[in-house]
This record gives C-alpha cells, structure tokens and sequence, in this order.
C-alpha cells in the first residue's frame, strides 16, 4: 500500500523563516515532512556562497534530525553548482521557492519534485498552512500525485 498522507517539502530561504530566495542563490534548503494536520521540521542544508555545495551526509535529518550541513564553496570535481542543490532534494516531493529558471526546473522534476515558484515572499508556516488546507480539500492534480494517490484521478487516499 502507497504511504499517503504526507509529504516532504523543501524550500529556499536565506532567513530560515520565510519562502524569500531563488532555488539557485538560496542561502538554505529547508526540509520538513507535512501532513494533513501537522508539520515537522526535518533538516537545513545551508550553501556557501549562494551557488554551489554539497550536502555531506545526504541521509542525515531523515527522521527528524536536524544536522545543519554546511556547503562547501567549490563543488566536487568541478561539476556544475546546481548540481548540488538537485541532490540535495533527493527523497522530496515539493520544492517551494521564490523562484527558479527552466533549465533547474526541469532538473528538480527530474528527481520527482515538484517545483512550486512564489510569486511573492511568504512565512514557511503560511506555506505549509496553505499546503495542508489543499491536502484536506480537493487537492490538485499535482499535489495528489505527491501525496502517492494510487489513482490521481480519485480525491480520496488509499
């Protein structure tokens, strides 16, 4: 059976509390697990430079555990900066973020994360209200996908 009911969200921040940088220049991805009713912070990556990095320990923060992992300036071997922030959102199903182009777009999808571009600069616990006020109302077809429905089609989880 498909585990419904919630899902892991990332979002570009450079002040930890708001939706408030672009998915390339972000200071920080934050990552938390949402559900219908609740919301828990799971793990920060923080980027040095606001560019490229890697995430250390990319199964750390998993079930909750915070382990604030710095970035490093350089990337390794020389690989493109994007990279980085990509991986990093390996496991997520949204990505929440001011804003971010096509070509990392199609990257982030790649990884089957959605990408979801703010138009304006929002409070993480706003997005997440939003998100769970959706989940619990006739989510859209993207979001029914994220949250595993077996038919995104139905309105009801499995």
């Amino acid at each position: 059976m498909p585990d419904t009911g919630h899902i892991k969200i990332a979002v570009t921040t450079n002040g930890l509390t708001q939706v408030d940088a672009n998915f390339v220049g972000a200071k920080h991805v934050v990552f938390y697990d949402v559900t219908h009713d609740s919301s828990m912070f799971l793990d920060i990556v923080k980027f040095k430079g606001g560019g490229g990095g890697e995430k250390k320990n990319p199964g750390a923060g998993k079930n909750g555990g915070c382990c604030m992992m710095d970035a490093e300036d350089e990337t390794p071997n020389g690989s493109d900066p994007l990279t980085a922030r990509v991986e990093a959102l390996k496991g997520c199903d949204v990505l929440f973020t001011k804003g971010i182009g096509d070509p990392a777009a199609m990257r982030v999808q790649d990884q089957h994360v959605f990408p979801v571009k703010l138009e304006n600069t929002r409070d993480i616990d706003d997005v997440i209200f939003h998100l769970q006020r959706m989940m619990n109302n006739n989510p859209p077809l993207w979001l029914r996908k994220a949250l595993r429905y077996e038919n995104p089609e139905q309105l009801v989880p499995c």
